[in-house]
């Protein structure tokens, strides 16, 4: 799966596959090493990388790593065409889910007004819980998920002008 992601404000590219991720820091360096992920507790989480064990906890936007906290924003690069900063797109834009999983909750409904960056459905894929974010400010145009239904990557779920 590739993403494009921002941690602490810091644009990169991420590729993780079943076994091993590649970590691109725009204009920066590159990581690409082997993990694994075992479950603690709801949002809690093991991860050894290279024979190092880290405490991983996912919260919102957030990620906490051995008591270090990080800002973090996924975006799928197949729905999101221009980064924040880039200006968002015009017209009628649909909000995917970037894997499979499971609809926690819907932030949105219908005619709602929304700002960029907003909370529009939180979807949870792996054990993680992923916040799908409105990349403008509208008006919701719809709303085509619900909570506790079962998505696939590249459904949409909310329709934003």
């Amino acid at each position: 799966m590739k993403l494009d992601v921002s941690i602490g404000g810091q644009l990169a590219k991420l590729d993780v596959s079943a076994l091993r991720f590649r970590y691109e820091v725009e204009g920066g360096g590159r990581i690409e090493r082997e993990y694994s992920v075992a479950p603690l507790a709801p949002g809690a989480f093991s991860v050894l990388i290279g024979g190092r064990s880290y405490e991983a906890i996912v919260a919102g936007g957030e990620i906490r790593v051995n008591g270090r906290v990080f800002s973090v924003d996924v975006f799928d690069p197949r729905e999101m065409r221009r980064r924040a900063g880039g200006g968002a797109g015009e017209g009628r834009q649909s909000i995917a889910a970037p894997m499979p999983g499971k609809v926690v909750r819907v932030l949105v409904a219908v005619d709602d007004a929304i700002e960029a960056g907003q909370g529009l459905v939180v979807v949870e894929a792996m054990k993680m819980q992923n916040e799908m974010k409105s990349p403008k400010a509208g008006r919701v145009a719809e709303v085509k998920t619900k909570a506790d239904a079962t998505v696939s990557a590249g459904d949409v779920l909310v329709v934003i002008e």
